[in-house]
Parts: C-alpha cells; structure tokens; sequence
C-alpha cells in the first residue's frame, strides 16, 4: 500500500522513531537545561531505569516525522527536518519552563544547518553557493532584526526587549531557512505573540490584576518555524494577502 508514491512501511517506521526521539526529547530538556552534557552515562544508569513515558511528546514528534515525510518524500529535506524538528521542541519546552534557549542548543543547530549547505555546495557547486549565499544572508537578517529589537529596547526602556538567545535562534534559523522565509518566520512569530499578548491582557482585565507575566518569545518562534515547514510559503503569502485585503 502506497500514500503519496511512498510505501506504508517508511510512513510506520518514521512514526516508531518520532515516538522514540520523542521520549529522548525529555532527556534532553532535562539536560540542557541545566547546562549538562547530553551525552553521558547517567542515561543509562539513572534516566532508563527511573523515565516515565513521555506520550505527549512522543505522540508529537511521531506526527510531526510523519508529515514531514508525506510532503517531502524521501528527500533530503525530510532528513534535515527530520534532526531539526527534536531541537525545536527542546527549545519550545526548555524557554517555556525555564525562560532560555541554551547555546549549546542553538550551536548545534548551526552546525547541522552547516553540513547541510556544506553537502549541497558539494553536489552541486552553482546551485550549492547560491544556496549558501542565500542561507548566510538568512542568518545576517534573521540575528541582526533581533539585535537590532534589543538594542532599541535598551535605549528606550533601560532592559532588553528581546533575548539575546532569541536573536542566535533566529539567525541559526535563518541559516537553515534562507532570507525568505527568515522573514516569514519573523512575521509569523510576531503575530501568534500578538495573540495571545492580548489573550493575556484580557484575561488580566477580567481578573482584574496586573499583567507581570514574562512571556517567552523562543515558543513562538518555534511555532513560525512550523508553519514554514508544513505550509508551502505560496500558500501562506497567499491567505496572508486575503487577510490583509479584507482588513
């Protein structure tokens, strides 16, 4: 049986490592948020023995393989997200609890999206340059909109409006992504934040207190990234171009 010219087998099989990634996923949070090594014995002589399963976690990367493979195919794309997706997760659920995205974290990211340029300038050297051209271009844009946020904030309120983790994601980000759709995640971001800011607001009003909660904009970012990566951008510019045509 076939699903998008792909045999049913390779969707099971994506869907069984997106459930183990997924419980691995937990470890990782765990770790980097306290700044310890990953890769360490205590997985084996602490985690494996006391873990309880992670099924939400494990129920949304084994989703997000599958789909992953349902638009991409077996393509080198799919591999790339494939890695990429466990690390944003890490940094949705490590700034969420925590309110940071860990360097090493966000290093690891642009060491991935490196091998992969690396890889394409290989294959194909016109197209590879113009790709990581392209991709280096992403990362200026994607760290330097943020940096620049920041400093105006400093400026004018005394305190950072955006962290500088926020900024490394972005660019880390924009290295993998590409100048376009850096800037797509930029606007995305900045939207869901809107919302639920003012979701926020109303629900402070109603309970009539104070709005004192910091709200972490690394979630946010992560969820951007998800559009880009599940929504075509033609698709996206489109329903963007209704909803301002109507506005």
């Amino acid at each position: 049986m076939y699903i998008n010219d792909i045999h049913i087998l390779f969707y099971l099989s994506i869907g069984v490592i997106g459930l183990i990634v997924g419980q691995l996923i937990d470890w990782c949070n765990n770790r980097l948020a306290k700044y310890e090594k990953v890769l360490s014995k205590d997985f084996f002589t602490q985690y494996l023995s006391n873990a309880t399963p992670q099924y939400l976690l494990m129920s949304i990367t084994a989703i997000s393989y599958v789909l992953v493979l349902y638009l991409n195919g077996l393509t080198v794309d799919t591999l790339k997200y494939v890695i990429l997706i466990p690390m944003l997760i890490n940094v949705f659920v490590i700034d969420c609890k925590k309110q940071i995205i860990p360097n090493r974290l966000t290093l690891t990211i642009f060491e991935i999206g490196l091998i992969f340029i690396s890889m394409q300038v290989i294959i194909n050297t016109n197209t590879g340059i113009n790709t990581f051209l392209n991709s280096l271009l992403g990362m200026l844009i994607g760290g330097g909109i943020f940096l620049i946020i920041n400093l105006v904030g400093k400026l004018f309120s005394q305190k950072e409006a955006m962290g500088l983790g926020d900024a490394k994601l972005m660019a880390v980000l924009g290295l993998f992504f590409g100048k376009n759709n850096i800037i797509i995640i930029f606007v995305i971001a900045f939207i869901i934040a809107a919302l639920v800011s003012i979701a926020m607001l109303i629900k402070s009003k109603i309970k009539k207190q104070n709005m004192t909660e910091y709200i972490a904009f690394g979630p946010f970012i992560v969820l951007a990234t998800a559009v880009i990566i599940y929504m075509p951008n033609d698709v996206f510019i489109t329903m963007l171009s209704k909803i301002l045509r109507i506005s």
